[in-house]
């Protein structure tokens, strides 16, 4: 089979699969936190459920990586269909039946393993593909059409989750798991792993490799002086990403003061349209002997950021409460969604970055790891946040989420020194 896979036919696959799989999962992204508040949640008991998804990711990340390391990439991402689909559906059903935040906790516990099963496997399993054909040409467009294909898929995707719950909250979850069904048949028809020797999972050895996973995520991730500043400016990161995607619905249609479902969606579209936007802008920034440097776009992009995110909070705070509507929840999505352009234009870059300083049977793990670290900063950041969301305010969360993103600069920083000094020596490349 392996002799039949081309450049373009792995692209293809990367594209079509990954595409298929976030159209599913962002059905319910722009109404997530509604649906919860509509079974009784507050915005604290809100960031409990979705803390408990991004722990159920630190707790998984590991283990699920000794499953792409060793039975194979394809099998990992099927087994994130399946898991994200029984999950959600459990998810729903503790809304319908009114079984209380417990069982949305273990339901999001369940959709954090669904997603560690994804994460690292699909982007190792389009490297090694890619090498195993002969692929010379840069990653970062690679990534960077992969990034449309995502914000296409995410467009998509919300807007018809957010039509659909303005008629009924639930709906979007019932056709989030048909879909994603849907693309647990066409990966397992379409995806074959290819410059990865698979290897039998001995379960009676499941720790003696999840030893060796942690031991080489230490070697070739900790230990690397370009990984570990970018594993930092994960968990920086990680405090403010996820707690300012779910809080804003409730933020947003606050500042506008009509309960819209629909508009949630419709800004969570625009979101993707942001992120479109600044995949297609990176690939100019960085084109040609004069392109910016990647270490350096990372830095610039991650300080504005913070601004952005600082000032979006600030719109809420400063703005007086008797007057809110039309201008001050335009000028807030205006601030969120250049936020979003600077997400497609980093998101690529650091995706390629990364992967260059990784060996390919410690790809997977490496990029779990990376994505752990992430998991640690949401976790912490949506209690922390969450906490002062219903103490104080959400806009005043997001003023302290902006200047928690600021950490993350000069981790980018030592990244880019490091970087620099390994290419003078010949040991990477930007």
């Amino acid at each position: 089979m392996s002799r039949t896979l081309t450049a373009q036919s792995i692209r293809l696959t990367y594209y079509s699969a990954n595409g298929l799989f976030t159209l599913a999962t962002s059905i319910i992204w722009g109404v997530n936190t509604l649906f919860l508040m509509s079974a009784g949640l507050d915005i604290f008991e809100v960031m409990i459920v979705n803390s408990a998804f991004t722990v159920g990711q630190l707790v998984f990340e590991v283990p699920t990586g000794v499953i792409a390391d060793t039975v194979g990439r394809k099998v990992s991402f099927m087994m994130a269909s399946v898991t994200l689909a029984l999950s959600t559906l459990l998810y729903v059903g503790a809304e319908q039946y009114g079984w209380g935040i417990g069982w949305f906790i273990v339901a999001s516990l369940m959709i954090g393993l669904g997603f560690t099963f994804q994460t690292g496997a699909v982007d190792a399993w389009l490297v090694d593909s890619l090498d195993h054909v002969g692929y010379t040409e840069p990653m970062d467009g690679v990534f960077a059409k992969g990034g449309v294909v995502f914000g296409v898929a995410m467009l998509a995707g919300t807007l018809s989750g957010g039509f659909l719950g303005q008629i009924d909250l639930a709906y979007p979850y019932y056709v989030r798991a048909v879909v994603l069904i849907a693309c647990l048949f066409y990966s397992a028809a379409v995806m074959h792993d290819a410059g990865f020797a698979a290897r039998p999972l001995i379960w009676r050895r499941f720790g003696v490799e999840a030893k060796a996973i942690l031991r080489a995520s230490v070697r070739y991730g900790w230990r690397n002086p370009v990984i570990r500043p970018l594993l930092a400016a994960s968990l920086a990161q990680g405090t403010f990403f996820i707690f300012g995607f779910y809080s804003w619905q409730r933020y947003f249609l606050d500042l506008l003061a009509q309960e819209l479902v629909w508009v949630a969606g419709v800004v969570t579209a625009m979101f993707s349209v942001a992120g479109i936007i600044g995949n297609a802008v990176v690939g100019k920034i960085r084109r040609g002997e004069r392109g910016v440097n990647a270490g350096r776009l990372l830095l610039l992009v991650a300080a504005a950021q913070a601004v952005l995110a600082i000032a979006t909070g600030l719109v809420g705070l400063l703005w007086p409460v008797d007057a809110m509507g039309v201008a001050p929840f335009i000028i807030a999505v205006t601030l969120y969604l250049l936020f979003g352009v600077g997400m497609g234009m980093a998101a690529p870059v650091r995706q390629a970055f990364v992967n260059r300083q990784i060996p390919s049977a410690q790809r997977a793990t490496v990029l779990s790891v990376d994505s752990l670290f992430a998991d640690v900063g949401a976790s912490g950041g949506q209690l922390g946040l969450g906490w002062v969301s219903r103490s104080i305010s959400i806009p005043f969360a997001w003023v302290l989420g902006g200047a928690m993103l600021a950490g993350a600069v000069p981790m980018y920083s030592l990244a880019r020194r490091a970087d620099d000094r390994q290419r003078a020596r010949g040991q990477a490349s930007d």
